[in-house]
């Protein structure tokens, strides 16, 4: 590939790196305290926070592995994104104000607050292998992009990348991750634009009969409403399971959730997660539209690795400076995933156990090295499993990251569901329970056929149980709700006359904004869309 890339394509490539450790270096002047390197100013407007949350959970990983799981399993896929209206309308309703209006930096601060240091200290442990293993995925998937477009080995590829992205990471902080998110979430779609106009115009076929002869071929059916919980990809796994795997990724995951807490309020906040609900519907459906298109314009012919199906396609178009574009976009887009990962294991791992637990009085400018100290560790760590992931998998890479995250996301959800709703477990009983969760997901995943999607639900379901019964025989029932329940902050608000309200939005978890109506409506019409697609296509 190196001999075909071109200058021209280089110079927007080397051009779109430099410009994002420039960007890195600007904003890493104003960073003068581990709060500023964590939340920014809280200065940060909130369309900017919301593309940031886009491109991070999409990034890279939509852009390759989303054509190349819908080029094998045609347009089903989508039945597993189209629950993030749900999802949004959870998150901001309950999980929101307990995070915002403590005004911490780690989510799992919550944890403590609600159970003890011991649960904290668990949860932050969990977060952290999960998080490591997904960004490691993430980080296999930009080095995909830079082996093929310039034929240096994968494996110093994974270097060069985590180099590029711990740069402008450790300079500028969250400020700097949203920011240059912003910018490449640009590049990525117009170079998702670019490349779905030069599929639909240099087909042999025009794009009606391409969809009728991918409708025979059964690529065009988006909702299976088979109940069998081995099959991945369908309505069920995708309403109930994906529904409860996305809220605990967007609820309980301090990547996602960190750039919230650096909005100018709750408002904002809250603003900033509606327009993932309602734009992921959309960006996911573009993409797997791709790869259907992608099965038609090649035949269904196989690769030797499906997620490079996008750069080949790029590559065989031959436009000047759209490899270029292309590959810019990707890396960046998965640099804006790896920054992200960086600063808030660097966050939790200053916030719940450094300065927790080793050095509790230290000056800020300590915590701000000591922060950009953890950045480059995690860095270092996350280049292994990512050269594991080089040497075993061969699948699409977001399935990957899907059934990585699989293993950890039942916990996360079992513990922060309890938090907020349950009466009588104590930190004893959760304990027990997330262990006893964990050992079931692992007998399930290697004892059955059950589908990942499912393993959240199982694991959260395991915890809860468990958790609920440990606690009660263990340390009894207790007598009241505690405050950092949902019902618990609720009598709260009202026994201290505080208002529930600030800027129009509620502060009080529990309470439903006027627009979760409107989104959860939005969610029917995605669904009645679908639905219809079997009779739009002849």
């Amino acid at each position: 590939m190196t001999e075909s890339f071109g200058a021209l394509n280089w110079s927007i490539l080397g051009i779109y790196i430099v410009a994002n450790l420039l960007l890195g270096f600007i904003i890493g002047r104003k960073i003068n305290t581990s709060d500023d390197f964590y939340l920014g100013q809280k200065q940060t407007p909130w369309w900017a926070i919301g593309i940031s949350v886009i491109a991070t959970y999409v990034s890279a990983m939509t852009f390759l592995g989303a054509p190349a799981w819908a080029y094998s399993d045609g347009l089903s896929v989508i039945a597993l994104h189209l629950n993030y209206p749900l999802v949004i309308m959870a998150v901001i309703i309950i999980f929101f104000p307990f995070f915002y209006n403590s005004g911490v930096a780690s989510i799992y601060e919550y944890q403590e607050k609600r159970f003890g240091k011991r649960a904290r200290g668990l949860v932050s442990g969990i977060w952290i292998i999960s998080q490591i293993m997904s960004s490691a995925a993430i980080l296999y998937g930009t080095s995909l992009v830079l082996s093929f477009i310039t034929g240096v080995p994968v494996t110093w590829a994974i270097i060069i990348v985590t180099l590029i992205a711990l740069i402008y990471t450790m300079m500028g902080g969250i400020t700097a991750v949203i920011w240059t998110d912003v910018i490449q979430s640009v590049i990525l779609f117009a170079g998702a634009g670019i490349i779905m106009y030069a599929l639909i115009s240099t087909g042999d076929t025009s794009i009606g009969e391409s969809l009728s002869t991918l409708k025979s071929q059964g690529k065009l059916d988006p909702l299976n409403w088979d109940f069998d919980i081995t099959e991945e990809t369908t309505i069920w796994s995708g309403i109930v399971a994906m529904t409860l795997y996305h809220i605990t990724v967007y609820g309980t995951n301090q990547m996602m959730v960190q750039r919230t807490l650096a909005a100018k309020n709750i408002g904002d906040a809250k603003k900033s997660y509606l327009l993932m609900g309602f734009c992921a519907f959309f960006i996911y459906l573009f993409f797997i539209v791709l790869g259907v298109l992608f099965y038609d314009f090649y035949q269904g012919r196989e690769f030797e690795n499906s997620n490079t199906i996008i750069l080949q396609f790029a590559a065989d178009y031959g436009m000047p400076g759209l490899m270029g574009i292309i590959a810019a976009a990707v890396m960046a887009a998965s640099m804006s995933s790896l920054d992200s990962s960086f600063n808030s294991l660097s966050t939790v791992a200053t916030v719940d156990f450094y300065r927790k637990y080793l050095k509790t009085d230290a000056t800020e400018n300590h915590y701000l090295k000591v922060s950009r100290l953890f950045t480059v560790i995690f860095a270092v760590i996350i280049v292994f499993p990512a050269i594991g992931y080089h040497l075993f998998s061969e699948g699409s890479i977001l399935e990957v990251l899907s059934k990585v995250g699989s293993y950890f996301v039942g916990a996360q959800m079992g513990m922060f569901f309890l938090g907020f709703f349950s009466k009588h477990t104590s930190e004893n009983g959760l304990i027990v329970g997330t262990v006893s969760g964990f050992i079931i997901v692992a007998l399930v995943a290697l004892n059955s056929d059950v589908a990942w999607p499912w393993y959240c639900l199982i694991g959260a379901t395991a915890n809860i149980v468990i958790s609920t019964v440990a606690s009660l025989l263990i340390d009894g029932p207790s007598k009241r709700y505690s405050e950092y329940t949902v019902i618990g902050q609720q009598r709260y608000f009202k026994a201290n006359n505080l208002a529930e309200k600030e800027g129009g939005w509620y502060k009080v978890p529990g309470r439903v904004d006027r627009v979760n109506y409107l989104l959860f409506g939005f969610f029917l019409v995605t669904l009645a869309f679908l639905f219809s697609i079997q009779f739009l296509v002849s």
